[in-house]
């Protein structure tokens, strides 16, 4: 009987292709893994393939990747249904938080718990209620009357009631004001801190190199360069390109196209 590796990666993706009607690559040869109990930042601008990249892996995008491998806990994931992906132990948050947006709060928690037979839902409702305190006095509040950022709050909390190994987030800073973004990013912290993997995608460099242990930076479908948070934020083009700290001015999403060539 072997024994499991404890170096191998808990999300393995090696070198796949994503198309978009059979024809348009969204993804180009992409490569990168993700360790268990840790926080990964996915940083690049617009239309760089981030969001195809979660939708990928959670299952989102029928017949895709076309090529490459995706293994999860070791085991070969890529092409499988969404709910086969879920069932594994991944839980995506979109963009648009995907919330149902004319019931509750406690009703949209709930639905988090579905399926779930274990005798630790009320522990995990008062840590999510310990992570965002606001949710628990808008239990009864809908969904669509919340602000951006509490309905952030509430898809992260959903998301967790369903107990993942890797939470994968896209963009959970869009929009916010920076006090409710801080929130949102403290709360992330506490995750990771309870032994929950995080793959994260943003545009907020600054804010997503804070918490993450190591990033990729991702543009035109391709991984253009990846390290450490700390070697990230002290390499020139990605100050210069993503954290303002160099030439001009960073636009408010944290990139802006830079007449400098990359050295990438």
């Amino acid at each position: 009987m072997t024994t499991p590796d404890a170096t191998a990666p808990l999300l393995n993706i090696s070198n796949i292709e994503t198309l978009y009607f059979d024809r348009i690559y969204a993804l180009h040869g992409l490569s990168l893994r993700v360790k268990e109990k840790e926080i990964f930042a996915v940083l690049g601008p617009n239309g760089a393939g981030k969001t195809t990249l979660l939708k990928t892996v959670a299952g989102l995008i029928k017949d895709q990747p076309k090529k490459g491998l995706i293994e999860f806990a070791g085991r070969r994931i890529h092409r499988l249904a969404p709910e086969r992906v879920a069932s594994s132990g991944i839980v995506y948050v979109p963009e648009d938080r995907g919330l149902f947006r004319e019931l509750t709060v406690r009703e949209n928690l709930e639905l988090g718990c579905w399926g779930r037979k274990d005798k630790g839902i009320d522990q995990d409702l008062d840590f999510v209620y310990g992570l965002f305190p606001i949710l628990k006095a808008r239990t009864k509040q809908q969904a669509e009357t919340l602000s951006g950022g509490e309905q952030q709050m509430l898809a992260m909390a959903r998301a967790m009631l369903r107990r993942p190994r890797l939470l994968m987030l896209d963009e959970p800073s869009l929009g916010l004001a920076p006090m409710v973004a801080r929130v949102v990013y403290d709360a992330l912290r506490a995750i990771s801190a309870a032994g929950t993997t995080i793959l994260l995608v943003e545009q907020n460099a600054r804010m997503a190199l804070s918490i993450a242990h190591y990033g990729y930076i991702m543009e035109a479908g391709r991984i253009m360069l990846e390290g450490t948070s700390q070697d990230l934020q002290q390499n020139e083009d990605v100050q210069e390109l993503y954290l303002g700290l160099g030439g001009e001015t960073a636009s408010p999403k944290g990139w802006r196209l830079y007449k400098k060539r990359r050295r990438w």
